[in-house]
Formats: structure tokens, C-alpha cells, sequence
């Protein structure tokens, strides 16, 4: 062992959490390794307190014990980036899951790390800048073909202020580690550059020259979201819901249709079978935007329940950075993570062993603090060369019984521009997606004027109202008018809100066809219809609904489109009060 390095010792051990006692200097997140036998153990410093330091484990601590010795790195948790990150598995330390599993079996043995990209591949480089050029933090130097993207080469996100070019080379292929170009500063400092770099998970990346207000709505292809509660590119929002109503579906239903460059998927603490759903079926997801699969252009950071629960903090910042690497190539990045409710338990689980003062339900007291600098990380930047990127942030949370005043969910919507509750209720009746129409908000403009949005939601509310008294009273109970108005709700409840998502023309609605459809709907909704009686009235919605639904399955400006759209015409002609 050097003299030069920087060691401590074990003084105490609790669960995933150690104390350290050393001599020298300690960074707060900085990486260290505690020693058992032959094994190092990675963990991240997350409290100095005089000479000792308390640091989480991001393994099984079983066998590590007073005295054990800890090497720390005098660096900070980080990541790599460059070339090769697409369609990659990573665990919440960015080990290749893949790689590590060919390595240690499919039980993966502690301690063993893997670099992240693959070193000994060549990348057809082409330059975009010449010597003597001035070059700034994030400026792009060239780039390689990555999947169906340019994927740029950029100056590191650490530099301050203006370098010069000193040298690049000229097209050609490349290793990650060759050295590509050499700046120099007006000290006279030089740095090599390579096309990869590490950065801080912890620290957002930030080299860009504004952040823009969101205001454009991203495109989801999710009628009930993109019309009635819009998602903005770069913006957030969140899926709250309790289990079984369908988040796992919904999310893959925004990965294959939001129309995002990169998705990046963090499985932060879900239980396995989940993880293994996404992991079977992202590969032989279609893409539609490129007819290839969805996996070539994203990422998947899992971190099972299983795996130790410091990792999952890790997991969540891992995935947030690869996200805004994406964004600073002037890409739209989309990060789902599944789910925040996992990351608060390992938050609240790691407090407690640091005995600080608990907030509700346990939770530490600064969990808003933490979820909010999380969400704060997505946004809409203009970069240096004037592109423009985003990342959009959507957390599924999964409160216990659906309850939504539990404390994760409201630190949540405190943040969030747009929240989608999932509810047990609709789940239960199969309408998906599940999101309740009446509970569920925006912040956000939509692809829809609001007045006409409101028209929908006026009926939804009246609707529910009367459903309710009809609980009561009875059907027999409902004046007539009162009656149609609750098969109105009904009806936009089952053409518009609700979608079948393994249907490929249902599943995905593009913004031109919502937008028709929709004005169509919301003609039925101001009609004023004349029944003799109730049974009329709700044969009549049957029928027309039926034929609105099979409209959903046609291909837009189809013959079996315009036939259906004809007899949907002529049958709210039929029943129209004079």
C-alpha cells in the first residue's frame, strides 16, 4: 500500500452503514473502499463529524468488522459518459449488469466493478472544430455514430472559462481512452481530451447557456394525458398510484410512444419481477419512430428490491445524469423512475442509523429538500451553439394502500408540474389507463384550447355527481336529463379517456388525431338529445359509443376511418332535439 493513500478504520458497523475513524482529509460523497479479506467494498462518505466519517455501504456489509481498513479515493460518486451508453443495463453504480453476470454467474458476488463502457471498441470520430478555435464547458469537438444519433464529443463540464484548441485529430477511428484534442487556458494550463469523462451524480450538469420555461407539450400519444393533463418537454410530472393499477403498463406505454429521443429507464427498488418485465420486453419493443427496437435508444439503470438499499439513492442520480449527458447533444431526454417511493425508504432506512431527527412517518426531515433538488435536475436548456435540449422527468410513487397524503406523495406534488393518480377504483373497473380523470392536474398547456377541455370536464364532474346520488336514489330516482348527462360522462369516459395499449393504432394517438377526435366528442357532449325514456337514452349511448370505439382502431383518413366517422355523424343526427 502507497504512503500517500488515504486510509481509515471501521469503528463501528450498523447494517449498510459504517464509521470510520482517519488521520488525514475526507470530502463529504467522496467514493471509498472498505477491505474485507480480498473484497473492497464500495461505499460513499455521507457525514464527516470531526476525525470520523459515516459511510453508507453500497454492498452486503456481512463480515466487515471493527478495524477493517477503508481506502478513500478523494473523488466524488461518479459516472462515465461517452460513447456506448445506449441500450445498456446498469446497476444503480453503473456496473454493466451483463458483463457482471458472464463474469460472477447470475447471483452476482460483492465487490466486483466493471467499467461502464467498453473500452476496446473503435469509434468512427469526424471533428467539428479546428485549431486555435475558442472552446467553453460542454462546446462539441466532433462526434461518432451512436444508434441513430450523432453522439457528440464535448469539452469537459468542468472547465471555467474560455480554452483554446491546441490540437484534434483528424477523422478517424478511435479508442474511448485515445486522446482526441488538447486545449489550453491563458495560464498556459493544458488538459488531454479523451471521449469519455467522469462527472458527480450528484452535481447537475449545468454547461449550457440558459434554461428555458417549458411551454411546448410533449407528445405522449396518451389521449387522457395529452388532451385533459399535459406533460411539457422539460417539464415534470409524477404517477402516483397504488399496486396493480397499472403504472408498469403505463410506463411502457410512455417509453415506445412519447416522442422523446433517449429514454432512460431507473427501476429504483422495484421488486424483481417487474425489473424482468422491462428487461423481456424492452428488446422486442418496436420502436415506432424507427422501426427498430426500443432499446436501442435507452438506457435501464436497475436496482432491484433485493440489491442492497443504499444503492438505490445512487440508482436515481446515476440515471438523472446519463439523462442530462443526452441533453447536453441537444437531445430529449425522457427519465422515468419507478419508483421514488423505494428511494425515500432507503432515505428514511439510512437516516434512522444516523440518528437524526425524523420527520413524518419517519421520513427524514429534509426528504422535500432532496425529492425537490431531484425534479429540479430536469428542464429546457438553449446550449452554447444555440440547440436546444431537455429532460423530462416523470416518478412513478407507490404510497401504501394508494393512500396520496402520505408524505413522499405530497413532497412530490409540491414540485411537479403535472401529476397523473393512478386510482384502485378505475383499475378495478379496466379502464386504463387509470388515471382519474377528476383528481388528476396540470400546470402545463396541452394540444387542446383549456375552454374546450373544460366542456369535457364540466360533464366528467356532473357525471360523478349523479352517478353517486344514483347509488342512493336509484335509477328510477334520475330525471331523464339528469340521466343523459351521467351517459355523457360515461361515454368520453370510454371513447377518449380510456385507450387499449397493445393496440397498435388505439394504443398510440397522435396529436393531429387527438385534436380531431376529440372535437368530434365534444360535439356529442353539446348536442341536446330528445328520449321517450332511459332505456332509449342508454341503448342509443351504447350503440354510438360502440361505433366511436371501433373508430379508435381505424387508421386515420383510412375508407374504414371516414365510413365509421359518416355513421357516427348520422347517428348523433338521429336522436337530436329539434
Amino acid at each position: 500500500m502507497q504512503e500517500d493513500t488515504n486510509t481509515g478504520r471501521v469503528v463501528g458497523v450498523n447494517g449498510n452503514m459504517i464509521t470510520v475513524e482517519f488521520d488525514t482529509q475526507v470530502t463529504q460523497n467522496e467514493v471509498a473502499y472498505a477491505l474485507v479479506e480480498e473484497e473492497r467494498l464500495k461505499c460513499e462518505v455521507i457525514r464527516v463529524r470531526g476525525r470520523r466519517a459515516d459511510l453508507q455501504v453500497f454492498e452486503n456489509t456481512a463480515g466487515l468488522k471493527v478495524g477493517n481498513s477503508v481506502e478513500f479515493t478523494d473523488e466524488l460518486l461518479s459516472v462515465e459518459l461517452g460513447p456506448g451508453l445506449l441500450t445498456r443495463v446498469f446497476d444503480g453504480l453503473q456496473n454493466p449488469l451483463n458483463l457482471l453476470a458472464e463474469k460472477t454467474g447470475f447471483f452476482l458476488k460483492r465487490g466486483v466493478y466493471l467499467p461502464s463502457l467498453d473500452y476496446d471498441k473503435e469509434w468512427e470520430f469526424t471533428p467539428l472544430l479546428k485549431p486555435k478555435q475558442k472552446v467553453m464547458a460542454g462546446d462539441w469537438l466532433g462526434h461518432v455514430p451512436e444508434g441513430i444519433f450523432k453522439h457528440y464529443i464535448m469539452a469537459p463540464f468542468d472547465l471555467r472559462g474560455d480554452w483554446e484548441l491546441v490540437s484534434i485529430e483528424s477523422a478517424g477511428k478511435f479508442k474511448l481512452a485515445d486522446v482526441i484534442a488538447v486545449i489550453r487556458n491563458n495560464k498556459g494550463e493544458k488538459r488531454k481530451i479523451t471521449m469519455v469523462q467522469n462527472w458527480p451524480v450528484k452535481n447537475p450538469i449545468n454547461a449550457y447557456k440558459e434554461k428555458l420555461l417549458p411551454t411546448e407539450p410533449l407528445i405522449t400519444k396518451q389521449r387522457i394525458i395529452d388532451t385533459f393533463f399535459p406533460v411539457a418537454i422539460g417539464g415534470t410530472f409524477c404517477t402516483p398510484g397504488p399496486f396493480g393499477a397499472g403504472k408498469t403498463v403505463l410506463q411502457h406505454a410512455l417509453s415506445q410512444y412519447t416522442e422523446a429521443d433517449v429514454v432512460i429507464i431507473a427501476a429504483c427498488g422495484e421488486r424483481a419481477g417487474e425489473v424482468v418485465e422491462i428487461l423481456r420486453e424492452f428488446p422486442h419493443l418496436e420502436d415506432p419512430r424507427t422501426g427498430r427496437t426500443l432499446i436501442d435508444r435507452s438506457i435501464i439503470i436497475c436496482n432491484t428490491s433485493s440489491m442492497p438499499v443504499a444503492a438505490r439513492e445512487a440508482s436515481v442520480y446515476t440515471a438523472v445524469t446519463l439523462a442530462e449527458y443526452y441533453r447536453q447533444m441537444g437531445l430529449n431526454s425522457l427519465l422515468l423512475a419507478d419508483s421514488t417511493s423505494r428511494w425515500a425508504q432507503a432515505l428514511r432506512e439510512v437516516s434512522g442509523r444516523l440518528e437524526e431527527i425524523p420527520g413524518e412517518e419517519a421520513f427524514p426531515a429534509y426528504l422535500e429538500s432532496l425529492i425537490a433538488g431531484f425534479y429540479e435536475r430536469a428542464g429546457l436548456v438553449r446550449l452554447n451553439n444555440k440547440e436546444i435540449g431537455s429532460v423530462t422527468i416523470g416518478g412513478a410513487v407507490s404510497p401504501a394502500g394508494g393512500n396520496f397524503e402520505e408524505p413522499v406523495t405530497q413532497a412530490t406534488l409540491k414540485v411537479v408540474g403535472s401529476f397523473l393518480g393512478l386510482s384502485r377504483e378505475r383499475s378495478d373497473a379496466r379502464r386504463f389507463p387509470a388515471i382519474h380523470p377528476l383528481e388528476s392536474w396540470s400546470h402545463y398547456s396541452g394540444i387542446v384550447d383549456t375552454a374546450q377541455v373544460d366542456i369535457a370536464r364540466k360533464v366528467l364532474r356532473q357525471g360523478n355527481e349523479i352517478n353517486q346520488m344514483m347509488k342512493v336514489v336509484g335509477e328510477e330516482g334520475t330525471n331523464i336529463s339528469d340521466f343523459i348527462t351521467y351517459l355523457k360522462s360515461e361515454f368520453i369516459d370510454y371513447v377518449y379517456l380510456q385507450q387499449n395499449t397493445f393496440d397498435q393504432i388505439d394504443g398510440a394517438s397522435d396529436k393531429e388525431r387527438q385534436q380531431y377526435v376529440y372535437t368530434k366528442v365534444v360535439s356529442v357532449l353539446e348536442t341536446t338529445f330528445d328520449f321517450e325514456d332511459k332505456d332509449k337514452a342508454r341503448r342509443y349511448f351504447l350503440e354510438l359509443r360502440q361505433v366511436f370505439v371501433d373508430w379508435n382502431y381505424a387508421a386515420m383518413d383510412s375508407d374504414e376511418f371516414k365510413r365509421l366517422e359518416a355513421a357516427i355523424d348520422e347517428k348523433i343526427k338521429e336522436s337530436r332535439h329539434a
